[in-house]
């Protein structure tokens, strides 16, 4: 029996099929192409099926299956029986044969054995001749999130697209604004996008629950070719605070870490460096505050304030050390750098230059024996991690003071009207020489990153070195001049300003050598990962970042488990990861949230906003670039816009005329380093690499904070 679509309206899906019974349900509402059914277990004859695709106007025509069991929400068949395009009216008959015969192909017998699939409708649909086509979804695929629809688009006909022929461009919906996602570009305008968004969402309001669609434009009409029911839709994320306070993304460890963490680096080593920390803490200031951190959806977050329920009992087991710990080491330095506690500053700096940093580097110099076994390199692991944490709180402290005198020293010039002169002209270039980044550097504390020295970093000469020196000294010269005539005024601007470029040199000294042990860390790590493949636990060496410190010990096999940690790790790539989660606390959160920049300008659809964190405007065309296996495609003059920059990236700061991050502070490295080489940055934008498209024309503001899209 052969049925008009307009006409199938109510009629038994086993008749008619699943993607029919779809159609006809939206037909007589939403731009769905004319077409017919050839009903399950019936058999026309050509002259039928000939006469049928002529009264629809003749032309070429779809000929795609529509099985009782295809496009249901248990199962959609997508992609599995064949499908025939271009058909002429007097071909239709065998395109509709050979479409029912592939009910039989192999893939879809193993696909159906679940499905109890026993027969095939075929709709035979007037052909679009699709200017771009693709699919929509109405919520992530990949996250869940009902709040985003997801759109894949191709030039021309989208079969390409379904077939895997072709990558397409892919654009993500939000409350109506669109955001490519991808390089591709150029096949579809916002205001289309949007469209195929609205008619995905009344799809989902007219079949209920997310839709999975296939759509087409031609001649500028928008078409409706298909709809089912998305399948295996993975729980909507949500980025509930994983205890009471405030949370943040890029604070502290965060601030090395732009991408989620992976199993192994979350359950083994993160915890050797916070094991590491808190001794340090005790160590230096009689008591242990703990520093709570957490992983929410593979990210981490952390407690940008300690434990105040613990701060009592640290206070009395600290014997008085730890209170004046914290007012001199923590606190004075953002009130007054001049007077400062440099005793105590200056005595935890030898400490670290005279006693850690050499233990340190003996420890990273160590070379496991190649009969090693699997416990002496976890305990190498351990005591690396454990040494790094200590590290860490030094430069928490030392390292930290510095940036709250550098704030100190902006506000001291703002309030006694040095205006020629921006504050963090006087912090550029303080290193001398040639500028090289160690083999150690990292691009993510993550050991699962390489390092610097196997990705070949760039280099850059002492050429831009010595034009920053110079701008500070011309700077320093016309500060003095106009502070001559206030004798007061003069000689405290002049202590704060040799402080502050002090401990701004000693900051950069001990960011650089916090990841001396990533090295001997993945060579032990990739010696367990080999250990591991030749026992048969799993069977790449890499899986075992994938895995958790307990499993590495155990000899199941993991393999299966390790690459589905590894797919769900990339899903969590994808993740639009808020900056901070959380309320703050109640009595500190204005002042915290001022200190950490939490307090954005306003966004629009043509400006990003975020944290002023390198003073000064440059224009020019966006670079995304992910890891270092887009450094090479950076070229002078580009903005560089990242989820976060690191130590290795340093050398890119040189050719670049601004920076602008997802997540960060004042205190981060993309900041600090452009600070240095005189360059604006814009920090905490939250989205910018997922709002900005490659090549886009935008003049980044690093005083105001904003970045400003002046060209598609």
């Amino acid at each position: 029996m052969i049925i008009g679509l307009a006409k199938a309206g109510g009629l038994d899906r086993a008749l008619i099929g699943g993607k029919a019974a779809n159609l006809a349900t939206l037909a007589s509402d939403f731009p769905v192409p004319e077409a017919f059914i050839v009903t399950a277990e019936t058999d026309p004859s050509q002259e039928e099926l000939c006469h049928a695709a002529e009264r629809l106007g003749g032309g070429r025509f779809a000929v795609r299956s529509s099985a009782a069991a295809e496009d249901l929400a248990a199962a959609s068949y997508a992609g599995l029986y064949e499908t025939f395009l271009n058909v002429a009216p007097a071909n239709v008959a065998d395109a509709v044969r050979r479409c029912r015969a592939s009910a039989h192909a192999e893939r879809v017998t193993a696909y159906r054995h679940q499905q109890a699939d026993k027969s095939v409708a075929v709709l035979v649909q007037r052909m679009i001749d699709a200017d771009a086509a693709g699919v929509a979804f109405t919520a992530n695929p990949l996250t869940g999130a009902h709040d985003e629809t997801v759109i894949t688009a191709v030039q021309g006909l989208g079969e390409a697209l379904v077939s895997g022929a072709a990558v397409g461009a892919e654009w993500t919906v939000r409350q109506g604004r669109a955001e490519l996602t991808t390089k591709t570009d150029g096949i579809l305008n916002p205001d289309q996008v949007v469209e195929v968004a609205e008619l995905a969402q009344r799809v989902q309001e007219r079949l209920g629950g997310p839709q999975d669609i296939e759509w087409a434009i031609e001649a500028g009409r928008l078409y409706l070719l298909q709809a089912r029911p998305m399948t295996a839709l993975p729980a909507a994320v949500t980025w509930d605070p994983p205890g009471s306070g405030l949370w943040l993304r890029n604070f502290r460890v965060g601030e090395w870490l732009p991408d989620p963490v992976t199993p192994l680096f979350a359950d083994w080593l993160l915890k050797r460096i916070d094991e590491g920390f808190t001794t340090a803490i005790h160590d230096t200031a009689g008591a242990a505050v703990p520093f709570t951190y957490a992983v929410v959806n593979g990210w981490y977050y952390t407690r940008p304030t300690p434990s105040f329920s613990a701060l009592p009992g640290a206070l009395i087991k600290s014997h008085g050390r730890l209170l004046p710990f914290m007012v001199n080491a923590l606190i004075r330095p953002g009130r007054n750098p001049a007077a400062a506690d440099h005793a105590l500053l200056d005595r935890l700096y030898r400490h670290w230059q005279q006693e850690l940093l050499p233990a340190y580097r003996h420890m990273a110099d160590q070379q496991p024996a190649s009969e090693a076994s699997l416990a002496d390199l976890a305990a190498l692991v351990d005591k690396v991690g454990r040494m790094a944490g200590r590290h860490l709180w030094y430069l928490a402290v030392v390292g930290g003071a510095a940036w709250k005198m550098e704030a100190c020293l902006t506000r001291f010039m703002e309030r006694h009207q040095l205006g020629p002169v921006n504050s963090q002209i006087l912090l550029r270039g303080l290193t001398r020489g040639h500028r090289r980044v160690p083999a150690h550097a990292v691009h993510s504390l993550d050991w699962y990153h390489p390092i610097a020295g196997e990705t070949m970093p760039l280099d850059t000469g002492s050429t831009r070195q010595d034009e920053l020196l110079g701008e500070r000294l011309a700077a320093e010269r016309t500060c003095h001049d106009l502070l001559a005539d206030q004798p007061r005024l003069h000689s405290a601007f002049t202590a704060m300003l040799e402080t502050t470029q002090r401990y701004a040199v000693i900051r950069e000294e001990q960011a650089r050598e916090l990841t001396l042990g990533w090295p001997l860390l993945r060579l032990c790590i990739h010696r367990i990962g080999e250990a591991l493949a030749a026992s048969g636990v799993i069977d790449d060496p890499a899986e075992v970042f994938f895995l958790t410190r307990a499993e590495v010990e155990q000899s199941e096999e993991r393999g299966s488990l390790a690459r589905q940690r590894h797919t769900e790790w990339d899903m969590q790539r994808r993740l639009a990861a808020p900056l901070a989660i959380g309320t703050p606390p109640p009595l500190i959160g204005r002042h915290l949230e001022r200190a950490l920049g939490l307090s954005r300008a306003s966004r629009t659809e043509s400006v990003l906003s975020g944290q002023p964190a390198s003073a000064g405007r440059a224009t020019g065309p966006v670079r995304l670039v992910q890891g270092p296996g887009d450094f090479e495609n950076v070229t002078p003059g580009d903005v560089l816009v990242a989820r976060a920059t690191a130590p290795a990236w340093t050398p890119l700061f040189a050719r670049v005329a601004a920076v602008v991050t997802d997540g960060g502070t004042l205190a981060a490295h993309a900041s600090l380093i452009a600070r240095e080489y005189g360059i604006p940055a814009v920090v905490a934008t939250g989205d910018a690499t997922l709002r900005l498209r490659e090549g886009q024309i935008v003049t980044v503001d690093g005083t105001r904070g904003i970045v400003e899209l002046l060209q598609s």
